[in-house]
């Protein structure tokens, strides 16, 4: 049977959404002010960030549990999973009464492992393997085939997706109720689970609506399964997106976008980060990277939208709070607010205060200093951070960085002196 004939229908996901619905909660669908103003339409938010477990995770799979026989539910269940899909899994197997093994990377943020141990409770056993999701996933398969248990795939499975896709059903029917038709809806796109049980719905209730995915750049695995027509493996990802970091959508999730999904777009990490910094901000919105995507998308689509009706899915708002400095040094870098510099100084008193009068703007401002005096040398190399009160700034700052040493070093493009000295 072709793939294409396994996808997932209307009925299956309105089967998932009756099933799902004295379980999850009915997330509300917000109209945001400040967006619509911004953009000049109709923007309203489903926050899934506000589900149990704080995503849309939850739906999926608590349904493909749910259709398990009572065989398979008392040997258990198998998951592999570094956040989401992980805390659904455990809330769900709780909720039931069903035993579970979750298995996370060793690289997993304890605050994580103890969400997940906390939904869970003593129903869930977390077991740490492999430094990356790949190797845990393996390892949980391998475990599963081995005790006979059922594996719970994060997206690539119908009934997640039909689960995944019951978020549809309540978003339509809330627009209803505000006597709106939404003209695009922008989701995120990781493994596919979410877009695909979304655009399955929507393409049946409202097939004027326009469905964009939207992907980091740094992993862009759906856009290039479109690109070639088929499922591929990145070579490498960027996974600062964590909640949409996938090297390889699944075949089903594929199949589902080749043939409901209008568009698929990137955004830059940067970008991402500089959404979630205004979402706190102006909305008192705690999105996750993944949850942020869908906003982050609306710049790129600024003109086309203009005087629609835009419904954006905020997929997760599970955000590690020890992540927010990073999360400002990326939107500064992608703002062109923040740069950093290897300049040459003379070795002598004064260097700096004259750096400070010559090469500084009136309102720059150095965040990062770094230097060591080296013994019988005339120059020595200082690693510089600059922060602009305005991009437009940047190109006086050069000239003057340049004047100061011609032989100076930007580092911001620069990966691996960035990684290395910042």
């Amino acid at each position: 049977m072709e793939l294409v004939d396994l996808l997932v229908t209307e009925k299956d996901v309105e089967q998932a959404y009756n099933v799902l619905k004295s379980v999850v909660k009915h997330t509300p669908l917000e109209y945001d002010f400040y967006l619509s103003e911004k953009y000049h339409c109709n923007v309203y938010l489903k926050r899934e960030d506000l589900q149990r477990v704080r995503s849309f995770k939850l739906r999926g799979a608590f349904y493909a549990i749910s259709r398990l026989s009572a065989e398979k539910l008392e040997r258990g269940v198998v998951c592999a999973s570094a956040g989401n899909h992980a805390q659904g899994v455990a809330y769900t197997c709780k909720r039931m009464t069903v035993p579970a093994t979750i298995f996370m990377p060793t690289t997993t943020p304890q605050q994580k492992v103890s969400q997940v141990k906390f939904f869970g409770g003593s129903n869930v056993e977390v077991v740490l393997t492999g430094d990356t999701f790949d190797a845990s996933a393996a390892a949980a398969k391998k475990f599963a085939e081995e005790h006979e248990q059922a594996f719970i795939p994060p997206f690539d499975d119908p009934d997640i997706i039909a689960g995944q896709g019951s978020l549809a059903v309540e978003m339509v029917a809330d627009l209803n109720k505000a006597h709106e038709q939404a003209d695009y809806v922008f989701a995120g796109i990781g493994g596919g689970g979410l877009i695909s049980g979304v655009a399955t719905y929507l393409k049946a209730k409202s097939p004027i609506t326009k469905i964009i995915g939207v992907e980091p750049e740094g992993a862009p695995s759906m856009t290039e399964a479109l690109k070639q027509n088929q499922v591929v493996v990145l070579d490498k990802i960027d996974k600062f997106v964590d909640g949409a970091a996938v090297r390889e959508v699944g075949n089903l999730t594929f199949e589902h976008a080749k043939v409901l999904v209008d568009e698929v777009t990137t955004v830059s990490e940067g970008s991402v980060c500089s959404t979630i910094l205004d979402m706190y901000t102006k909305q008192a919105i705690v999105a996750e990277p993944a949850g942020a995507l869908s906003v982050a998308a609306l710049e790129t689509y600024r003109d086309e939208i203009k005087d629609k009706t835009v419904v954006c899915i905020i997929s997760g708002g599970n955000n590690d709070i020890n992540r927010m400095q990073e999360i400002e040094e990326r939107s500064l870098l992608h703002e062109g607010l923040k740069h950093y510099f290897i300049v040459n100084f003379s070795q002598r008193p004064g260097a700096l205060k004259e750096f400070v009068n010559d090469v500084l703007g009136p309102h720059d401002d150095i965040t990062k200093f770094e230097y060591t005096k080296k013994v019988n040398r005339g120059n020595g190399p200082v690693i510089i951070g600059v922060l602009l009160q305005d991009k437009n700034d940047y190109e006086g700052l050069l000239d003057r960085v340049a004047a100061f040493d011609p032989s100076y070093i930007p580092i911001n493009d620069n990966q691996t002196l960035y990684t290395l000295l910042v």
